[in-house]
């Protein structure tokens, strides 16, 4: 075994989990360090990115979060990026066919999972499952924009897909999160018939 808990105490438990870890961990050497560490339970959750392949466009959403508002001031808090949200009770195909109609009004049936990472294992236990659907303009049933009950305000956001590279390269799309699912869709998604990516300038 690598890790002797010795002592767990909860910090917060308001919105979320909030705790101190006191732990030995065995090194490389065989021998034990003492350490402390906060982790942040908030669950897991679940992202998505739609695309049209024949229109060349992707979905993603712009809505304003206060943590990227709220440090240093610098930030007007909007961000653009895939529809996400947390399983809650849900498997994350269940959770992210409803979070994609709450979000953007697209209905979409068939989703497929590309991958899932942690996005912050230095604090925060989430595990973020990754998907990609593909959609038309038909299948939107809503005007999407959220629970309006949750604070939800979301504007959704047609591009096309070197756009919304472009918007990577220049800082104006910085949600990691969605840059991941950029990224896979211009290495595989959007992939022309020599099997060149979508773009020739890559990140």
């Amino acid at each position: 075994m690598q890790i002797r808990i010795k002592e767990v105490k909860t910090l917060a438990d308001d919105w979320y989990v909030l705790k101190k870890t006191t732990f030995e961990y065995r090194r490389r050497d065989g021998t034990w360090q003492t350490m402390s560490r906060e982790t942040y339970d908030r669950g897991h959750g679940a992202v998505i990115l739609l695309y049209n392949l024949v229109r060349r466009t992707v979905i993603l959403v712009r809505q304003f979060r206060y943590p990227a508002y709220g440090y240093g001031g610098t930030h007007d808090g909007y961000l653009l990026e895939a529809p996400a949200g947390l399983l809650d009770a849900a498997t994350p195909e269940q959770r992210i066919r409803a979070e994609v109609e709450e979000e953007t009004g697209y209905r979409v049936h068939q989703v497929r999972r590309v991958f899932e990472a942690f996005m912050s294992p230095g604090s925060v236990t989430e595990r973020l499952y990754f998907f990609v659907a593909e959609y038309e303009p038909d299948s939107r049933v809503s005007g999407g924009g959220g629970v309006e009950q949750e604070g939800e305000d979301i504007e959704v956001v047609e591009l096309d897909i070197d756009a919304a590279l472009a918007m990577v390269a220049d800082g104006r799309i910085e949600d990691g999160k969605t840059i991941m699912l950029l990224q896979h869709a211009a290495l595989v998604l959007f992939r022309d018939g020599s099997g060149a990516p979508a773009v020739g300038r890559m990140l």
